[in-house]
């Protein structure tokens, strides 16, 4: 299936995040070193001037301080490079839109009324269905396909088994194929579907196909327009 929806808001989203952890972290360093300095103080006003405090035990607690200080701090610049290199992806990523990608699974993006996917069967099978499910797990569209070893493209123009055409969406392809004697022959199957936006993530760039995403690293291929080939259309 599609790897989840996308959306521009999550990479902000998740800078926000990274960046608000290191300013918390901030926040409760101060407080924690306003309290140590009362408290020092307050010590300060109320030691025995025959005993003294130890000097160098507030001197390597403030030592502490400034070493957590500083890791904050380094943490901080982290984030802000992070978030640069996610804004620069994201902005090299915009030539995707409108371009048409594959990536592997059994989605089947059903965009403008039509949908491609491929299947390959690494022998002949005796008997062959491709089986059309919506996002709720119900059966929309069973037929017969080619059953033949090798690679085939699988087509279907949005219409139900009971004839009714289906909205878009991200719907999910079974293929069934079996032998003479009844053994199932797996299928490696892959999906087309039409870039319609970028977005961001903890995973890295997404690119939105309709309402759903896929991570740019699991595409596995890209083309300008839809691919062309001869098809087995359902």
């Amino acid at each position: 299936m599609l790897l989840g929806t996308s959306s521009a808001t999550t990479a902000a989203t998740t800078t926000a995040a990274t960046t608000g952890q290191a300013a918390s972290d901030q926040n409760k360093l101060s407080g924690d070193l306003n309290r140590f300095l009362t408290l020092l103080v307050t010590q300060l006003q109320n030691q025995d001037p025959l005993e003294p405090l130890d000097a160098n035990q507030f001197t390597s607690q403030l030592v502490q301080f400034a070493s957590v200080e500083q890791q904050i701090n380094q943490n901080a610049n982290l984030e802000k490079l992070l978030a640069a290199q996610s804004s620069s992806g994201l902005a090299s990523s915009i030539g995707y839109l409108g371009t048409t990608v594959e990536g592997s699974g059994k989605a089947l993006p059903l965009q403008d009324g039509s949908a491609q996917a491929t299947y390959t069967l690494g022998r002949s099978a005796a008997d062959a269905v491709a089986i059309v499910r919506d996002p709720d797990g119900k059966t929309v569209y069973s037929g017969k396909i080619d059953g033949t070893a090798g690679k085939h493209v699988f087509q279907w123009d949005g219409v139900a088994s009971d004839g009714r055409t289906v909205s878009d969406g991200t719907y999910s392809l079974e293929i069934v194929a079996k032998s003479r004697t009844g053994t199932a022959i797996p299928a490696t199957q892959s999906w087309f579907g039409k870039v319609t936006g970028v977005g961001g993530g903890s995973g890295g760039t997404q690119l939105n196909i309709g309402d759903d995403g896929v991570l740019l690293a699991d595409v596995l291929s890209v083309s300008e327009a839809a691919t062309s080939r001869s098809a087995d259309t359902q």
